[in-house]
């Protein structure tokens, strides 16, 4: 399975379905195939008046058309542009400012020629296949109809686990500040992304030239949503909340219709729109295509770690941090060996790699790289890792808990990956500008680092380092909370809890007791129910306190259709007619089949 799209499991659900999807990274629910897709774009292409330019351009196109980024001197590329014309190539964009040109030609021979022009410092094809024809005369991607959603927010595991939802007390984050999505294009119509969406500053970078078209940047697949609601979901009482759902958020679509790849051109054309437009954190849930690593030895890779590389840094000499997914192939970026799934757009071959060859753009200098974890903390069984490379973890979910965000077409579902994992630390990332607008990339760097939690390696020789740093975690597990100076607020009375897993079946009841001594009195009005239950469907959940007497309090009834995992949530209820001292015990029903799960834990303040 490709890694591409940093996703090796997507778990997809929409609002009274659970669809479980063991399939290639892009599948999702109710997707666009690829025939509908073309045929969606071809309709729309047709509707749309074409200008005199663009039936010329459609025109140029011809079969064998390969793209080329031709690297010179940054400032004026006037000189190198017009040898790339005069040696059988056209310009099809060009970015002064780091000197980077994006050539096509048809020619086997354009490469090697202009590689001996005066000016010319690299030349290198960014693909093993043609350029598609859509990239002369781009359709539009489809404009999906919306679902409403009866689903109220809640807090989720991945939130919680991160104190995202403590947090919030502290800041939402701020409109100021700009968050830019890479990726397969963004839903903005989506109920909870609409209000945070920047539609100005948006755009389509697929084939490396930015279109700016109104709808342009949407999604090609359902990648780009999910990410986008994982960083800044509204909090308007709908779905599901963003890790910083006060900023705003812009899609940049880097990826191409139909193949759904990330070419090279495609993210130098997005980081230099990046920079251009004030994003002040970018999240890259993806490699650049079509090498999983780009080696410097090789003479067409190295021209594209150059061009992206230049592009990048450029980004960053501008305001922005990037932050990208480490990826999903339980892969050691500190020891590479061999690299078995490249190249992508063609036929992949195994070959022999070292430690020169680099993930793109994860592994570029001044990028923070994000493993991914499970929920409780392990590093998830996908996510790549290596001590030296990774530079802090965060959830990205694993095996039937996944990362519940948004889809396409007013929707909700569970992804897992680092590509899930990644934009966790965007919205932390936003967080702290929003907190801290005068920090500069590289403060925001070190804030994310300073503040993680340590996370020591498991018993895995594989994972090496110390408890401050090591290759699963890196600088250790963001922490939303301490990234924006909150502290979690202790207890107000008397504290009990009960750690014991307790195992929920399928069409169950089950108790977890915790023995209150020592508390004078009755117990209070606003007694507290600290809940951390892992299921894989709560809307099969009936969830209530028992107190000493046997006295049932209901917590919650969860809605038949809330396929959202997981319940981790603190109650308050009036007990004040009960005795404190007593067990008292957390019942949990599991009125459905197929789905099942466990009492992670509890507590009782008092």
């Amino acid at each position: 399975m490709s890694s591409r799209l940093r996703i090796p499991l997507a778990v997809a659900a929409v609002v009274g379905t659970t669809i479980a999807i063991a399939a290639p990274a892009q599948a999702d629910v109710q997707p666009l195939d690829a025939k509908d897709r073309a045929a969606t774009s071809t309709a729309e292409a047709k509707a749309a008046p074409k200008t005199a330019a663009a039936r010329t351009a459609q025109a140029a196109w011809a079969a064998g058309t390969r793209a080329y980024l031709v690297i010179t001197t940054p400032g004026d590329t006037t000189a190198v542009r017009s040898a790339v014309t005069a040696n059988g190539g056209t310009v099809f964009a060009a970015y002064d400012a780091i000197g980077v040109v994006v050539a096509h030609s048809t020619s086997a021979s354009f490469a090697a020629t202009l590689r001996g022009v005066a000016g010319v410092q690299q030349v290198g094809a960014t693909r093993t296949s043609d350029v598609p024809a859509d990239a002369y005369n781009p359709a539009l991607p489809a404009n999906p109809a919306q679902s409403t959603t009866t689903l109220t927010e809640s807090n989720r595991w991945d939130m919680t686990q991160i104190k995202a939802d403590q947090a919030w007390a502290v800041t939402t984050g701020s409109a100021a500040v700009k968050v830019g999505v890479l990726d397969t294009g963004v839903d903005d119509q989506h109920q909870d992304i609409a209000p945070n969406f920047d539609a100005a500053d948006s755009v389509s970078c697929a084939y490396g030239k930015a279109d700016a078209r109104a709808g342009a940047w949407r999604d090609v697949d359902t990648h780009g949503t999910h990410v986008a609601g994982t960083i800044a979901a509204a909090k308007n009482g709908k779905g599901v909340i963003g890790v910083a759902p006060g900023v705003k958020i812009a899609s940049v679509r880097i990826a191409e219709p139909t193949s759904t790849l990330f070419f090279a051109e495609n993210t130098v054309c997005g980081f230099m729109w990046a920079g251009d437009h004030g994003f002040k954190v970018t999240n890259n849930s993806y490699y650049t295509d079509p090498w999983q690593f780009n080696c410097p030895d090789n003479i067409d890779q190295a021209a594209i770690i150059e061009g992206v590389r230049r592009a990048q840094a450029y980004a960053e000499s501008k305001g922005s941090l990037q932050v990208a997914a480490a990826g999903n192939s339980n892969y050691d970026l500190a020891n590479k060996t061999t690299d078995s799934e490249s190249p992508n757009d063609s036929t992949p071959v195994t070959r022999t790699i070292t430690n020169a060859c680099i993930d793109i753009p994860t592994e570029l200098p001044g990028v923070v790289t994000v493993s991914a974890q499970a929920s409780g903390g392990a590093k998830a069984s996908y996510s790549n890792f290596g001590n030296g490379v990774i530079d802090i973890a965060a959830p990205g979910g694993d095996g039937s808990t996944g990362v519940y965000s948004t889809l396409p077409g007013g929707k909700y579902g569970s992804k897992s990956g680092t590509s899930m994992a990644s934009p966790h630390v965007t919205g932390v990332a936003a967080l702290i500008a929003s907190a801290n607008p005068g920090f500069t990339p590289a403060d925001i760097r070190n804030a994310l680092a300073t503040q993680a939690t340590d996370k020591a390696c498991p018993s895995d020789s594989r994972c090496t380092g110390t408890t401050t740093k090591n290759g699963f975690f890196g600088e250790g597990q963001v922490d939303a909370l301490k990234a924006v100076g909150g502290t979690t607020p202790p207890p107000t009375g008397p504290y009990f809890e009960n750690l014991t897993d307790v195992t929920i079946a399928d069409n169950a009841t089950v108790e977890s007791p915790i023995t209150v001594s020592g508390v004078t009195g009755n117990a209070p009005a606003t007694l507290k129910v600290g809940v951390d239950i892992k299921h894989t469907y709560r809307g099969d959940l009936v969830v209530s306190l028992v107190a000493p007497d046997g006295t049932v309090y209901l917590l919650e009834d969860f809605s038949n259709s809330d396929s959202t995992d997981n319940v981790a949530k603190t109650y308050t209820v009036d007990a004040s007619a009960e005795p404190a001292n007593g067990t008292w015990k957390l019942r949990v029903q599991d009125v459905a089949s197929q789905d099942t799960g466990r009492i992670d834990a509890w507590n009782l303040t008092f």
